[in-house]
């Protein structure tokens, strides 16, 4: 089989936290020193903290930023300044707007091979200008921003409407996420296969294939012929 779509989660697969951007500024607005590798060392032990917690997207997404800087050494009673500095910097720019180096170049293996592509985000109306600033956005022909068509993940709706406007069926589409019981259960009820993105091996012992990056999949892809770059 050969796939003829690959779908994508945007935070925390194609794009991360810009940390050498947000820790100088937040520990600067809190009063306490924040280091970017402090931020880093953390976002597994947040991320697990996650995929146990409830709520829309957007308050899963506060929950997640509160336990990264919780835990990378923020006093509990500046959480006030560090919302109020994450939402400056979030308006100024998306705080989601870091590349891992080989993403743009496996993006563009997949679509040079014929593979259509697109973007199924739970975000905030701002999935495709956050896209647009990392350089990704034109690889893509479609992107759905939950806040935009009204429904998010885990609800498998979202995930056929992106496939029903690619015009491909979903066995023949792969999904790439980053969080279990979201973009896994949602994919799975779509009838997708799916994938996770886990650079920091948080899934390790899931019923589900995890990857370091976007560019390793794409390898392990082209490796098992499940993408073609041949002609």
């Amino acid at each position: 089989m050969t796939l003829r779509a690959v779908l994508f989660d945007a935070g925390n697969t194609l794009l991360f936290l810009d940390y050498e951007r947000l820790a100088p500024a937040v520990g600067e607005a809190i009063g306490h020193p924040l280091t970017a590798d402090a931020l880093a060392a953390r976002a597994g032990e947040a991320a697990r903290r996650l995929e146990r917690s409830t709520g829309t997207d957007r308050e899963r997404a506060s929950e997640y930023l509160e336990a990264l800087f919780l835990l990378a050494g923020a006093p509990e009673p500046s959480l006030p300044g560090v919302r109020d500095e994450l939402l400056r910097l979030h308006l100024e720019q998306h705080l989601w707007s870091a590349v891992h180096e080989r993403t743009a170049h496996a993006l563009a293996r997949l679509r040079d091979a014929g593979v259509r592509l697109a973007v199924v985000s739970n975000s905030d109306g701002r999935a495709e200008e956050a896209l647009r600033a990392a350089g990704l956005l034109d690889y893509f022909a479609v992107v759905l921003d939950s806040q935009l068509v009204g429904v998010e993940k885990p609800d498998p709706a979202i995930f056929r409407l992106a496939l029903q406007r690619l015009g491909v069926a979903p066995a023949d589409a792969l999904y790439v996420g980053d969080l279990y019981e979201v973009d896994v259960v949602g994919a799975r009820a779509a009838g997708m296969d799916v994938v996770l993105v886990d650079p920091l091996r948080t899934h390790g012992g899931a019923d589900v294939r995890t990857y370091g990056s976007v560019a390793e999949l794409v390898d392990d892809l082209v490796a098992r012929g499940l993408v073609s770059e041949e002609g």
